[in-house]
């Protein structure tokens, strides 16, 4: 099965190797625990896409896990360029992840060990211009993940089992709700439009903040479309008239079937369009080679 990996050039702990060549000790804590951070850059035309802003929430993220920022800002860059520079495609995906290191197994965060670090890119999956054109179906679940969602950990087993629930009936995500709120999708943040204005929900323990975040806001100012953060209940969800999804590889999204029931129109509407259409403008004006 190794041989069958990518063979792409990957960084590992001060070292450039080939990703199927690539390992790490089994003693390493975001081996045994899941205990790491990670983030995701998207880079278009061999640019990276809100670059400073990722760097800030991985900063944010590992502060949270008392883990130190192994790199300054300027060597983040110069590796990423690197693997950006030997990788073939023009539209990619960097995948930063630093773990808290190497130790003899014990639940206490042990002090002064080195920190393991991994990037890797691959190639940019884009939703296609049908999916684009004709939306998306989603479903619901309850949000039965730890309270820690604002923490972009490696421990994602509660996102890859929400997620399998929409890969089981053929949707494209899992919106969830605890306790009748709203909170996010498995991996993704879940935007409302109810006359005209673009709805999302605040900012807390149980939501990860994503880049996304702030540019949508951003974009909606720019296209003078009413912005607010708010509590939304399911109701407010299946009974709006359109319904997005946003993330690193998905951009925005339309959502046009919420549980196998149409949103609004059944088709993407026209905020949907409007800030689509500005998500591309701002792919080539916010991002550095």
């Amino acid at each position: 099965m190794i041989d069958q990996l990518p063979d792409t050039l990957c960084y590992l702990n001060g070292e450039y190797t080939p990703l199927n060549q690539a390992k790490v000790s089994v003693l390493d804590r975001g081996f045994i625990f899941g205990d790491g951070i990670y983030d995701v850059v998207p880079v278009y035309g061999r640019k990276l896409f809100r670059f400073e802003q990722h760097l800030a929430r991985l900063d944010r993220n590992l502060g949270k896990l008392r883990i130190a920022n192994p790199h300054s800002a300027e060597e983040w860059l110069e590796r990423c360029r690197k693997l950006i520079a030997a990788h073939a495609s023009e539209d990619q995906m960097i995948y930063i992840q630093v773990s808290r290191g190497v130790a003899v197994r014990d639940h206490v965060m042990p002090k002064d060990i080195e920190p393991t670090v991994f990037i890797m890119v691959s190639a940019m999956k884009r939703p296609g211009a049908q999916t684009v054109r004709e939306g998306v179906a989603c479903v619901t679940a309850e949000d039965f993940r730890w309270e820690r969602g604002d923490i972009k950990s490696t421990s994602l087993l509660g996102n890859v089992m929400a997620r399998q629930v929409s890969a089981d009936v053929g949707a494209t995500e899992t919106l969830l709700f605890r306790e009748g709120q709203l909170t996010e999708a498995s991996s993704s943040n879940v935007w409302i439009v109810r006359d005209g204005a673009v709805y999302g929900v605040p900012k807390s323990e149980h939501v990860l903040e994503g880049i996304r975040y702030e540019l949508i806001r951003e974009l909606c100012e720019q296209e003078g479309i009413p912005f607010a953060l708010m509590p939304i209940d399911a109701a407010q969800v299946h009974g709006a008239d359109e319904l997005m999804i946003s993330s690193a590889s998905k951009e925005v999204l339309p959502v046009v079937l919420l549980d196998g029931q149409p949103i609004g129109t059944g088709k993407p509407g026209p905020v949907f369009e409007r800030l689509y259409s500005a998500y591309q403008g701002a792919k080539a004006a916010q991002s550095i080679a």
